[in-house]
């Protein structure tokens, strides 16, 4: 499964950068869960938001249905937070 995630990230990162917005990639899992436990939204989060496209950040990705087992609570409401908060 976190395969499966990491490639759907990796996925979500080229479908930014076509739309101009450059994200630091995340290489493995650690990365990610770091990235939920901090007080900071994820790369190119808030240029994705403008762009109507917060689809392909990793918050979004970490709520999603096959992906949230990979996640702590905690995580996946930070996550969760952050995309409501974005609108």
């Amino acid at each position: 499964m976190e395969e499966k995630f990491l490639e759907a990230l990796a996925n979500a990162r080229g479908q930014a950068e076509k739309l101009g917005v450059r994200i630091r990639p995340i290489a493995d899992m650690a990365g990610a869960h770091r990235c939920l436990s901090g007080h900071r939204e994820s790369d190119g989060f808030w240029q994705l938001s403008d762009k109507k496209r917060l689809d392909l950040t990793l918050e979004a990705l970490a709520v999603k249905k096959q992906y949230t087992g990979l996640f702590s609570d905690e995580e996946a409401n930070n996550a969760l937070s952050r995309l409501m908060d974005a609108g």
